[in-house]
C-alpha cells in the first residue's frame, strides 16, 4: 500500500492540472487556439528555464558514479536504435513513427525521478537523480529532435538535422546549464530565485495545456498506436533495462533511479515538442496522459518486485 501511495502521489497532481486544463477548455474559458500558442511559449521559453536550471544546480561531486552513467547512456542509446526501427517496422506515417518513438524512449525522468528517491531513501540520496538529469535530459532532446527531423518528410537531410540540435530550445538550455555547471560560477541568488520562478511554471502549465488540448477522439482513432507505445514505454523498457541493471549489481538508490528512468510515463515535453516538430501532437499526448494514468500501477508493481527481492 505504502507503495502504491507513493505512485500516486506523484501522479495524481498531474492527472488534476489535465482536468482543470481539460475543463477550460470545453467549459470556454480558454481556446484551443489560444492553448497551442502558449503550448508555443512553453516550449521556447518556460522548459528551456527548467531544464537549464536542472542541470546547472546539479550535484556532481557528491551523487557522481561513473558506472551509473555509463550504463544509463549505453541503456537509451541502445534500446532507442531498437525502439526506431521496431517502430518505423510497425508503422506507417511518419508523424505517428516521430511521436510513438519518443514516447517509447523518452521516460518523465525530471518529474518521477527526484521525488520517488526522496519518498524510499530521503532526501540525502537525491543527488543520484539529479547528476544524471544533466546528462539524460540532454541526451533525450538530442535523440527527439533527430527522431523528429527525421521523420519530417522526404530524404533525410542531415544538414537540417544538425541546425535543428543546435537551435533547439531545450538543447541550448542544456548546453549552457552544463557550460554553468562545470564552470562553477555561482548564479546571483536575485537571478537564481527569477529562473527557478520561471522555470517552476513549465510543468504545470505544460499540464494543463495538454489537458486543454486532449481530445478522447484521438483514443479511438489511435488504439493500435497507443497499446504499442504504452506497452513498449511501461512494461518492455522497464523489463528489459531492470533485468540488465539488476544483474549488473545495481540496487538500492541507484536502481531506483534506472526504475524510473526506465518505467515512468511519456515526458510531458515530449507532447510540446511533437506539436512543435510536426509530430502527430494527439497520439503524443495521449500516451502522456494514460501512460500517466496507467504508470501508478506498473511502477507500483515494479517497485514491490524489486523490494521483494531485496534490491530496493
Amino acid at each position: 500500500m505504502e507503495n502504491l501511495q507513493i505512485s500516486a502521489s506523484v501522479v495524481l497532481p498531474m492527472l488534476i492540472m489535465m482536468l482543470v486544463g481539460y475543463i477550460s477548455r470545453y467549459t470556454g474559458i480558454v481556446s484551443e487556439d489560444t492553448l497551442r500558442k502558449v503550448n508555443k511559449l512553453l516550449f521556447s521559453v518556460f522548459l528551456p528555464f527548467l531544464v537549464f536550471r536542472n542541470v546547472y544546480t546539479s550535484d556532481i561531486r557528491s551523487a557522481f558514479s561513473l558506472k551509473l552513467l555509463i550504463f544509463s547512456i549505453c541503456l537509451i542509446l541502445g534500446m532507442y536504435v531498437v525502439i526506431f526501427f521496431a517502430v518505423r517496422a510497425l508503422e506507417k506515417s511518419n508523424p505517428k513513427r516521430a511521436s510513438l518513438i519518443q514516447a517509447i524512449f523518452r521516460s518523465n525522468f525530471i518529474i518521477f525521478g527526484i521525488p520517488v528517491v526522496s519518498t524510499l531513501y530521503g532526501e540525502e540520496s537525491t543527488g543520484v537523480a539529479a547528476i544524471l538529469i544533466a546528462v539524460i535530459i540532454p541526451l533525450y532532446n538530442v535523440l527527439a529532435v533527430v527522431t523528429f527531423e527525421i521523420h519530417r518528410g522526404g530524404k533525410p537531410d542531415f544538414k537540417k538535422i544538425l541546425v535543428g540540435i543546435i537551435t533547439n530550445p531545450l538543447i541550448i538550455a542544456s548546453l549552457f546549464g552544463a557550460v554553468v555547471l562545470l564552470s562553477g560560477f555561482q548564479m546571483p541568488a536575485i537571478l537564481d530565485e527569477a529562473i527557478s520562478s520561471i522555470g517552476q511554471i513549465a510543468t504545470p502549465l505544460a499540464f494543463v495545456i495538454l489537458g486543454g488540448l486532449f481530445n478522447f477522439d484521438s483514443i479511438r482513432g489511435g488504439i493500435r498506436q497507443i497499446t504499442i507505445g504504452l506497452l513498449g514505454r511501461l512494461i518492455v523498457f522497464p523489463l528489459i533495462g531492470l533485468t540488465i541493471a539488476v544483474l549488473l549489481g545495481f540496487t538500492g538508490p541507484e536502481l531506483t533511479v534506472i526504475m524510473i528512468m526506465c518505467g515512468s510515463p511519456p515526458a510531458v515535453s515530449s507532447f510540446t515538442m511533437a506539436q512543435q516538430m510536426d509530430g502527430d501532437g494527439e497520439l503524443a499526448g495521449s500516451l502522456v496522459i494514460l501512460g500517466s494514468i496507467f504508470s501508478i500501477f506498473t511502477i507500483f508493481v515494479t517497485t514491490f518486485i524489486l523490494k521483494s527481492i531485496g534490491c530496493l
